[in-house]
């Protein structure tokens, strides 16, 4: 048997791009699955609602979840309760049947030279019987049970012993994934084995090479025909490892040669503002007005950032830098450069509050230097906003902060030369797309994130953008100790919080539920809001409440009773992760911990650690928690590096967290793990620039597969994943 792919493309974009750029139409991978031998349109209609599987081409990247190495035999004697299961060879030497009717049952004794091991039938005893002969050794497969002192085997494979050539079934056994309503169609493990042998003997010989031979060569790397045999039906170990490894490399590959092709096409044919100019506003600001010194790392990404916005291209670059790394003040470097140029720039948040914030920060240091201001959110008077819109569309007013509200139409600047997105993951493609419309030719992007990204994870799913990372926190800046609690230590915590707020300090108590569940044993935030206003009866101290569905101007009206100091405990859901920032606040307690992602305890416990004093983050448990959830608490109470977390987060979890960083256009992986595949990440991106730096538009000869490969792409009319 030999077989393979030639979707010319269809393989990459239906993972980036709608299905319906994805079919090149004419070749056998296109043909719809209900026309394959065994499938039938009842079959595909399954296979579409179960595993959004189509065409062929789909199918054959049905990947094997785990495999059965049928290569590996036991002796009868080393059957014991740690294997789930066994492969034996053994000799039949007593048949014996019992019962009749339904209660019938066949019993067969197989022995090798180290045992007898008992093999039974309830069902398919006719099929047994017509199999089995006494004398003759067979191939037995099968679990293992140990019932009335013995082991013994239910429903075996059999396999007859052939001669020295053995069996046909001493291979690497695919298992595949399958759902309760596929098992009952016919489609279990097996039967997708089934199929998808029957695809790749229809398809193999129409698969064709996509990566050049100079890189076949330079990682060694087995040819895409024998790599998607492999994949789905390995001969042994070593063929499974070269097929995954080629499969995972041009999965990587392709999507880099994709993101650098969009980058580079980017700054050849998008014409950006030159700003050449580092003039009065900046270096006012850096020499008269900066409160501290900037860190290393902050000057290394300001300077980058300097040097695409004077390129000439337009600037599409994403800054991630941990809680309190110093965004905000590289913000505004990027901000006085434009204005220096004679450009406006705004800044958008995604809450009033963040946005709010944001606005006093900046504000005291754009009058310092004369810079012009002004904030813009839905609850700003009409006879505020007015008088505002018309020194935009002048030019009199610099600096636009704002949320949402900046997107409407209305909203005209005179001459908008930079946009800063704060955590960028909360705006849709379509509402950043919409700030490319408020100039011509578009604006400078700075997008933030607070979120650390592992430098695998960018590579893959940045790979498109320029990226800075702020990876270094201001110094003296005191780190939040962090301790873990159970349940049965709750008395101590509660006094600790007394002490703090003796202290004149603030409390966060953050609970994963709103209401109480009837199926979740958690904590809710109502139950949690009674038991502290008990427990905290006196005047002084004053709680606040603060989750998802109370009315906006309810919620804003309790987080700024706490921003003002008017309360002193708030009681929050998750709401509170991004857009808080009280530097009086000291003290984080995470109620359920063991139920939140590492990436959102990190950000939830960046709420504390703002001001000067130490501040604390609690983490509360139940007694008995997951071998999972204890890794991160663990990890939590180690470090408050995000990067590291970040890291530690990749590895529990795998990327799924951390793809939502980049919302839209995010990439769907088929058989490449970011988890451990960060070398071949690496590998897949560097081979793609070398290819484009010497061949951007892959058009040698050498490089014909790579180029039909992607013609499809170019028919995508527009393109939002440039939009950070």
């Amino acid at each position: 048997m030999s077989p393979v792919y030639k979707t010319q493309g269809s393989f990459f974009c239906r993972y980036i791009y709608p299905d319906y750029l994805c079919h090149m139409r004419g070749t056998i991978l296109d043909t719809p699955v209900e026309y394959l031998k065994g499938v039938g349109p009842v079959r595909a209609k399954l296979l579409k609602e179960e595993l959004n599987v189509i065409y062929f081409a789909d199918l054959l990247q049905v990947f094997p979840i785990r495999y059965i190495d049928r290569t590996i035999f036991h002796h009868i004697s080393d059957i014991n309760s740690d294997l789930a299961i066994i492969q034996v060879k053994a000799r039949v030497v007593q048949l014996q049947s019992a019962g009749s009717g339904r209660s019938m049952r066949l019993s067969a004794m197989v022995s090798d030279d180290t045992g007898t091991l008992e093999l039974i039938w309830f069902q398919g005893i006719r099929w047994a019987k017509a199999k089995l002969q006494q004398g003759k050794e067979y191939i037995i497969f099968g679990k293992p049970g140990y019932y009335n002192g013995r082991y013994s085997i239910a429903h075996p494979e059999l396999e007859e012993v052939a001669g020295e050539a053995g069996s046909s079934v001493q291979r690497m056994q695919p298992v595949y994934s399958s759902s309760e309503k596929m098992k009952a169609n016919g489609f279990d493990s097996k039967g997708m084995a089934r199929i998808i042998h029957s695809l790749i003997q229809t398809v193999y010989y129409e698969i064709q090479e996509t990566l050049p031979i100079l890189l076949l060569q330079k990682f060694r790397l087995i040819d895409r025909r024998d790599a998607f045999l492999g994949i789905h039906f390995p001969q042994n170990e070593m063929h499974l490892r070269q097929s995954t490894r080629r499969l995972k490399f041009e999965e990587l590959f392709f999507i880099q040669i994709e993101f650098i092709r969009q980058k580079l096409h980017r700054q050849a044919a998008s014409r950006g503002h030159h700003f050449s100019i580092v003039g009065r506003s900046f270096n006012r600001f850096y020499n008269e007005v900066l409160p501290f010194p900037l860190t290393g790392a902050q000057k290394r990404v300001i300077r980058e950032i300097r040097a695409d916005m004077a390129g000439g291209h337009q600037m599409n670059r994403l800054l991630q830098g941990d809680v309190g790394s110093g965004k905000t003040i590289v913000a505004l470097f990027c901000m006085l450069i434009a204005i220096d140029n004679g450009f406006q720039a705004c800044l958008l948040a995604p809450t009033e509050i963040l946005a709010n914030q944001h606005f006093q920060t900046l504000k005291k240091w754009a009058d310092a230097i004369g810079v012009t201001i002004a904030l813009l959110t839905g609850s700003i008077k009409q006879a505020v906003r007015s008088p505002m819109l018309r020194d935009l569309a002048s030019g009199g007013l610099q600096i636009l902060v704002g949320t949402h509200a900046i997107l409407e139409d209305p909203v005209v600047f005179s001459q908008l030369g930079l946009v800063v997105i704060d955590e960028q993951h909360r705006f849709g493609v379509e509402q950043r797309a919409a700030m490319w419309q408020k100039s011509v030719p578009p604006p400078h992007i700075l997008v933030m994130t607070a979120t650390p990204i592992p430098r695998t994870m960018a590579m893959a799913f940045y790979g498109d953008l320029d990226y800075s990372v702020i990876d270094e926190l201001p110094p003296g800046r005191k780190q939040v100790a962090t301790r873990h609690f159970t349940d049965s230590a709750r008395i101590r915590v509660f006094s600790f919080m007394r002490q703090e707020i003796a202290k004149g300090r603030q409390v966060y108590v953050v609970f994963p539920l709103i209401h109480e569940s009837e199926s979740l044993d958690l904590k809710d935030i109502q139950d949690g809001f009674e038991a502290i206003s008990r427990d905290f009866p006196l005047p002084e101290y004053a709680v606040s409440i603060v989750h998802g569905q109370l009315k906006p101007d309810e919620k804003e009206y309790e987080m700024k009773r706490f921003v003002k100091g008017e309360t002193q405990i708030m009681v929050a859901t998750t709401v509170i992760e991004v857009g808080v920032d009280v530097p009086n606040a000291s003290v984080m307690v995470i109620e359920n911990a063991e139920r939140f992602g590492l990436s959102q305890l990190h950000q939830l416990r960046g709420r504390v650690g703002r001001g000067a004093d130490q501040s604390y983050c609690i983490l509360m448990t139940k007694d008995k928690i997951s071998v999972e959830a204890r890794q991160r608490i663990e990890t939590m109470v180690r470090t408050t590096d995000g990067f590291a977390i970040a890291e530690a987060d990749l590895q529990i979890r795998g990327p799924g967290d951390l793809k939502g960083t980049r919302q839209s256009g995010a990439i769907e992986l088929h058989i490449a793990d970011l988890t451990t595949d960060g070398r071949i990440v690496e590998a897949a991106r560097q081979s793609a620039l070398e290819v484009l730096t010497i061949d951007p538009e892959l058009s040698l000869p050498g490089h014909r597969a790579l180029h039909d490969r992607l013609v499809e792409l170019t028919s995508v009319q527009r393109n939002l994943s440039r939009i950070s």
